[in-house]
């Protein structure tokens, strides 16, 4: 487990988590939220901005949790007993919201992911949970996918894991170009989903078919 841990610590899009012990204080943080209403113009020091650096950090922590989450932590358990059962496992729209790297504003989407077992499954609320974690830190979507598939991966070792993920990113709709409704999809295949084109379409079309039939 140490080595998955490991592995996934690396995969968390490539960056490295900032130590804990190394972070700013929280008083630090409600002095920069102080800064930022500065600098746009506002007077933090008026009746309606007086709590609002202390509640942004509040909202960080928990909009930003999953720097503090454990994936493989989170995928830990499998069961064994599965009288058999090897065919496609899928878990569709499963609603998240998470942040842009970028302009650090809202994506608003949902993902739908699927794993062809091989001797053990995963607790439904799992594999929520790990879509939880990693959109609790600040993403780009390919980066989400990516990372979504390979926890699953490495934790279950199944015989593929197949991700897929819709969503509108605020960074288009509120500034920039201003599209909003526009909606940006990937997705991530691994072992017989990459392999075998077939699998992909019979996920697609399962995670796409109203009420999944």
């Amino acid at each position: 487990m140490d080595a998955i841990v490991t592995k996934l610590s690396a995969l968390s899009d490539g960056r490295t988590v900032f130590p804990a012990d190394k972070r700013p204080s929280r008083a630090e943080a409600e002095a920069a939220v102080k800064t930022l209403l500065r600098w746009v113009g506002e007077n933090p020091e008026r009746e309606g901005l007086l709590d609002t650096p202390a509640r942004v950090v509040k909202a960080y922590e928990e909009l930003f949790g999953g720097y503090d989450a454990d994936p493989a932590e989170a995928l830990g358990r499998t069961f064994e007993e599965v009288a058999g059962y090897d065919d496609l496992v899928v878990v569709r729209d499963i609603n998240f919201h998470s942040h842009c790297e970028h302009h650090m504003v809202p994506i608003i989407g949902k993902a739908h992911v699927a794993y062809l077992p091989d001797g053990k499954v995963l607790g439904l609320s799992k594999i929520a949970r790990v879509v939880d974690i990693f959109a609790r830190r600040l993403q780009t979507q390919e980066a989400m996918t990516a990372q979504i598939a390979a926890a699953i991966q490495d934790v279950l070792n199944p015989r593929g894991v197949a991700v897929m993920i819709e969503a509108e990113h605020m960074c288009m709709a509120m500034r920039g170009i201003r599209q909003q409704g526009s909606t940006t999809t990937t997705t991530t295949f691994t072992g017989a989903f990459r392999d075998n084109p077939e699998e992909q379409v019979r996920f697609i079309t399962l995670a796409r078919t109203p009420g999944g039939r």
